[in-house]
């Protein structure tokens, strides 16, 4: 028979104390997550193939995610996030963002006025063109205006026009329509003022009494206007039809 080897009374209470030990983070295994498993000397130890204890996750992004550089259209320099690669897809630094200028906001009014483009080639040709959302500074009853990214929305007016030439094309023959119809109106409203002195002028010298007895209508071509002449008086009655 082999022989018993004796053991000291410290090493007894130093096995002991280990299984314990091993025993109380046994029963605490189910409640941290962590998988542990014997290591045959009288205590456990942590299975490295499962245990995440010491992952961390942040806003719902653990520490494993990496995200894709960017390269900045400016600089050539990689970056990780922006405002503008955020907010509108674009890819520019923070760093070579000029947001005075060349990287400055329009809003959708504006930019339909300056650049002639209508509602559809903002929201229906693809892609459409992201934009963010703020309350009108000059008038808060008003609904939030919609902001779009300048060097966005003049790449789209080139998509739908062609050129920058023919934008200013185009503005100059609406500039000069809005003029020939001022002009009209003008005329018109001159040759009726005219028409009411005119009229107004001889009714006070004619007197009250005088009954007008009007011949034929006249066309006048030239001046676009109708006359009838009255057979008593020679009073010209001048008008046109509307």
């Amino acid at each position: 028979m082999s022989e018993k080897i004796a053991l000291s009374k410290e090493l007894k209470d130093k096995i002991e104390r280990q299984r314990q030990n091993a025993l109380s983070i046994r029963m605490k295994k189910n409640v941290d997550g962590v998988k542990y498993i014997d290591s045959q000397g009288g205590f456990l130890v942590k299975d490295k193939k499962f245990d995440d204890s010491e992952k961390t996750v942040i806003d719902g992004f653990d520490e494993d995610w990496n995200p894709e550089p960017i390269e900045c259209t400016e600089c050539s320099k990689e970056f990780l996030t922006s405002y503008l690669a955020t907010h509108f897809g674009y890819k520019v630094c923070d760093s070579c963002r000029d947001e005075k200028d060349k990287h400055s906001l329009i809003t959708k009014s504006d930019a339909k006025a300056e650049y002639l483009l209508k509602d559809c080639d903002f929201d229906l040709r693809e892609p459409p063109l992201k934009f963010i959302s703020k309350k009108n500074p000059h008038k808060t009853s008003y609904g939030e205006m919609k902001l779009y990214l300048l060097p966005q929305v003049e790449a789209r007016a080139l998509e739908v026009h062609g050129s920058l030439e023919k934008i200013e094309q185009l503005h100059q023959e609406r500039t000069e329509k809005r003029q020939i119809a001022k002009n009209k109106k003008y005329t018109k409203d001159l040759k009726k003022l005219r028409m009411s002195v005119r009229s107004s002028l001889f009714n006070k010298t004619s007197g009250p009494e005088h009954q007008h007895d009007f011949g034929d209508e006249v066309y006048d071509e030239e001046d676009d206007s109708y006359s009838r002449t009255c057979k008593t008086c020679d009073f010209v009655d001048k008008y046109e039809k509307m």
